[in-house]
């Protein structure tokens, strides 16, 4: 078996792989990172909301929803890649729901709103588009 292996002729072939010219029109569109976009912030403050034990619930995560603290389905065009958090309490409750979108105990406020890097950021204006 060596024999014939050392017998056999090595060829090499060159070749240059080339896309089809596309229109700039045509290009498609392609995003350059895969990473979901970070949230606007709405609101500083936490959101006083009553929570019906049992019944399911979609917390904005995104910050474009028109009806905050909870999703209206805007994420689907002003930030796609982040979705709501759906959660269910387990019993009636009032709770601070968080404005900011960048609590660590989501959807809950843990104080995150008071840090620096929220106190100095701009709040998101809500657009009719």
């Amino acid at each position: 078996m060596n024999t014939l292996v050392t017998k056999l002729e090595h060829k090499w072939i060159s070749l240059t792989l080339r896309q089809p010219w596309i229109p700039a029109t045509e290009a498609p569109k392609v995003k350059l990172s895969t990473l979901p976009p970070d949230p606007v912030i709405p609101c500083k403050k936490p959101f006083k909301v009553e929570l019906v034990g049992g019944k399911r619930y979609a917390w904005c995560t995104c910050g474009h929803s028109k009806k905050q603290p909870f999703c209206d389905g805007a994420h689907k065009l002003k930030a796609q890649g982040l979705s709501p958090l759906r959660f269910v309490p387990e019993q009636d409750a009032t709770a601070w729901l968080c404005g900011c979108k960048y609590t660590n105990n989501p959807p809950y406020c843990d104080g995150t709103h008071k840090q620096d890097f929220i106190v100095s950021a701009p709040l998101h204006e809500q657009t009719d588009s």
